[in-house]
């Protein structure tokens, strides 16, 4: 696991839900990198919670910098797990999305 770098810029991490694809992103990801926010949104593999929470924080364990994980749907369940495996994940956004306890 990657630990934030003091330098690197916040990283905003889309993750889509069960019934999608990053593509229902789009938008939101024009309207970020508009404003110069760094973005990515990996696809979700919709495997089992387990082995797609591991997938997603792997994916934040690459990102040098902060991590904002959000998540639509299955994505917050996702992002909830990964996020509990991640040092840099520095928030999570949830939207429309399932927030375990």
């Amino acid at each position: 696991m990657s630990t934030p770098s003091a330098t690197a810029p916040l990283t905003v991490v889309l993750v889509h839900g069960a019934f999608a694809d990053a593509s229902g992103w789009n938008g939101v990801i024009e309207r970020l990198q508009a404003r110069g926010i760094e973005v990515t949104a990996p696809p979700n593999p919709l495997r089992g919670i387990s082995f797609d929470s591991a997938y997603i924080a792997s994916v934040f364990a690459q990102i040098p910098g902060p991590v904002l994980a959000v998540g639509h749907s299955y994505g917050g369940a996702v992002i909830t797990n990964a996020a509990t495996k991640a040092d840099n994940v520095v928030g999570v956004v949830y939207v429309a999305g399932f927030a375990p306890d």
